[in-house]
C-alpha cells in the first residue's frame, strides 16, 4: 500500500542490486511518533524506501471474553491503516523541506506479537527503527519491551529512538 508520502522516489538501484529499506514500527504513541520521524529521515538519506509496520493484538488474544463484542480483525485493521497513514502522511508533509526526495512508503498493519513481527519485516531490512516510551530501567526489565526483543533478534542494526527525539 503507498501514501501520500511517496509522490517522489529516488531512482531505485540498478536491476539486480539490493535497494536499501528501513523499517519502522509504529503504534500511534508519541515514541513511535518520534522513531517515524527518525526512520524517515534515515530512509530519505539512504535513498531507501520506509516500511511502516503497524502491529496488534488480535482480539481473541484477549482472555477473559469481553462482555460487548470485540471488534473484528477487519475493523481493527481498518482503523488503525488509516491513522498510522494519517500520521505517515503529517510527518512526510512536517519534514517535507528537509530533503529533496521522500522515500517510497508502504504501510503494514500485521496482528500478532510486536517484537516477533518487527524483527520478522526487518529480516531482510538494512534498520528497523523503534520507538522507547522511557518506562525506566526497572519497568522495563520487567514487563519487557518491544525494543528490548527487537535488539536482541533482529538480524540488522535497530535503532531505539527515544520519545521527543527528532520532533
Amino acid at each position: 500500500m503507498r501514501t501520500t508520502a511517496d509522490r517522489e522516489r529516488p531512482a531505485g538501484p540498478p536491476a539486480g542490486q539490493h535497494r536499501p529499506t528501513v523499517v519502522v514500527g509504529v503504534d500511534g504513541s508519541p515514541g513511535s511518533r518520534a522513531a517515524l520521524v527518525d526512520a524517515m529521515r534515515s530512509a530519505a538519506r539512504r535513498g531507501a524506501r520506509l516500511r511502516v509496520v503497524a502491529v496488534y493484538e488480535p482480539p481473541e488474544w484477549r482472555l477473559p471474553a469481553a462482555p460487548t463484542p470485540l471488534p473484528s480483525r477487519a475493523e481493527i485493521e481498518e482503523s488503525l491503516s488509516g491513522a498510522v497513514r494519517g500520521m505517515v502522511t503529517d510527518v512526510a508533509y512536517e519534514l517535507g523541506g528537509e530533503h529533496l526526495v521522500r522515500p517510497a512508503v508502504t504501510v503494514e498493519v500485521v496482528p500478532g506479537d510486536a517484537a516477533d513481527v518487527l524483527v520478522a519485516a526487518a529480516a531482510d531490512a538494512d534498520e528497523l527503527v523503534v520507538g522507547h516510551r522511557g518506562r525506566g530501567a526497572v519497568a522495563s526489565a520487567l514487563l519487557g519491551s518491544v525494543g528490548w526483543g527487537c535488539v536482541l533478534h533482529a538480524s540488522c542494526p535497530v535503532r531505539v529512538v527515544p520519545d521527543g527525539h527528532g520532533a
